[in-house]
């Protein structure tokens, strides 16, 4: 959905990591927060509240807007997004869905590396699996 000011927002948030055992977190540690960009304009995670309590039930949601001190605050929530969801996973665990974009921050060069993790931890997974 569009995001709540129905406004393009172009700057860095903060994620806190609500797990740390699955392929895409694995990376960082459960309750860490990352400094990730966001580039959106339609970025508001909007479903219906029995969709909701089943994400959040199953532990299908693995980041969430969240002030620097990993609280969730909705004035850190930008965009709107139902329960501040950042990403989450489908029902098979095995593809993540989420709008900021970790890919941005790998490179210290670049300015940051907080998305580092998610791709460190996909590597270590599939690593093992081989």
């Amino acid at each position: 959905m569009r995001n709540a000011a129905l406004k393009f927002i172009c700057r860095d948030v903060y994620l806190r990591v609500e797990r740390s055992d699955t392929p895409f977190t694995r990376g960082y540690n459960a309750g860490q927060v990352i400094r990730v960009p966001v580039a959106h304009g339609e970025g508001n995670y909007v479903a219906d509240e029995e969709t909701i309590a089943r994400l959040e039930g199953e532990g299908r949601v693995l980041f969430r807007y969240a002030a620097p001190d990993g609280t969730l605050d909705p004035a850190w929530n930008l965009n709107g997004a139902t329960n501040a969801i950042a990403g989450v996973l489908n029902g098979k665990r095995n593809v993540l869905g989420m709008m900021p974009h970790p890919e941005n921050h790998v490179e210290a060069v670049l300015g940051a590396t907080d998305g580092r993790g998610l791709f460190a931890g996909l590597t270590d997974h599939f690593k093992q699996a081989a």
